[in-house]
């Protein structure tokens, strides 16, 4: 039988067990099991808005699924992570897991979920219907290989961007940043603390935070991420709204890919919402093509 652990603050030892779990999904998927967001949110131990859900079977000294709960902006995330040896049980361990998720929503006051999921087979849509989650979004993951041909890497001239200076560019980044993605659920109303916490993970380098900017104002960014096994990631990019266009996206993405492949990185990789053809076509331009896809399920809990 199925035994949930609710915790609101995850200490060192709590730490340890869920990621057991979570290295044990990352071995057997090939990714990080949570987003950046929720990882975060764990690793510092429970933030206002946050919950952990551990699920637990008397005969195993593991977790066999985690679940947590995060608050950003003005959305609930989700996330459920079953591990490798449990999921043949999906369908009876999901639905209690997640339902625990909507509760503590609920307890809070409700508002809007989303669930991502990589590569959702049927029984993840079928939990998504019975929790009152519909699909939503879909992301490719696209990837090509590094360093750029002579011709494409020209595309971003020698200096067109520089690294990113915290004192410097902070503020005016987080103002481009958020009217980019104003309508975007994890990337937008970012707060200086959200910001600083990114800059202190592991993997941060402040060089491959590339800058574009003119006449002293930010005109667009292209954030990378090196990843084990030599892969680089666009991780956010965005150009400022007032100056889009001109092919500044063109632009920013190879002085990411640019600075990737300086870096020892041999295959890129990036996220872009499949419905969003214009950024598609330009990536497909680049050489880029899909490896997977990743669905969200949304609702609005009350």
């Amino acid at each position: 039988m199925l035994r949930l652990e609710i915790r609101r603050n995850i200490d060192a030892q709590g730490f340890e067990v869920v990621n057991g779990l979570l290295e044990a999904a990352e071995r057997a998927d090939g990714q990080r099991a949570l987003s950046d967001h929720l990882w975060l949110d764990l690793r510092q131990g429970g933030r206002l808005g946050f919950a952990a859900i551990i699920g637990w079977e008397d005969d195993h000294d593991h977790p066999v699924a985690y679940a947590q709960v995060s608050r950003g902006n003005d959305s609930w995330s989700i996330d459920l992570v079953v591990h490798p040896h449990h999921r043949y049980d999906m369908a009876a361990i999901g639905p209690d897991m997640l339902d625990a998720t909507l509760d503590i929503v609920r307890s809070e006051g409700g508002g809007h979920v989303h669930w991502w999921v990589f590569e959702p087979s049927s029984i993840y849509f079928e939990l998504a219907e019975k929790i009152g989650l519909h699909p939503g979004r879909e992301l490719y993951q696209m990837r090509r290989p590094l360093p750029l041909d002579a011709e494409l890497a020209s595309r971003a001239e020698p200096g067109f961007t520089r690294g990113f200076d915290f004192k410097r560019d902070a503020t005016a980044w987080l103002d481009v940043n958020n009217r980019a993605f104003a309508k975007h659920a994890e990337q937008g109303d970012w707060d200086i603390d959200t910001l600083t916490a990114r800059t202190r993970e592991p993997w941060f380098n402040a060089e491959g935070f590339r800058i574009a900017e003119s006449d002293g104002r930010i005109t667009g960014f292209c954030w990378t991420k090196m990843h084990p096994d030599a892969v680089g990631e666009i991780y956010v990019i965005a150009a400022n709204p007032d100056v889009a266009g001109h092919g500044l996206g063109t632009r920013l993405t190879v002085a990411g890919l640019n600075w990737l492949a300086a870096h020892g990185a041999t295959t890129a990789m990036l996220y872009v919402d499949t419905g969003n053809d214009s950024a598609v076509n330009m990536y497909r331009k680049l050489g880029f093509t899909p490896a997977h896809r990743e669905r969200a399920f949304v609702g609005d809990i009350h």
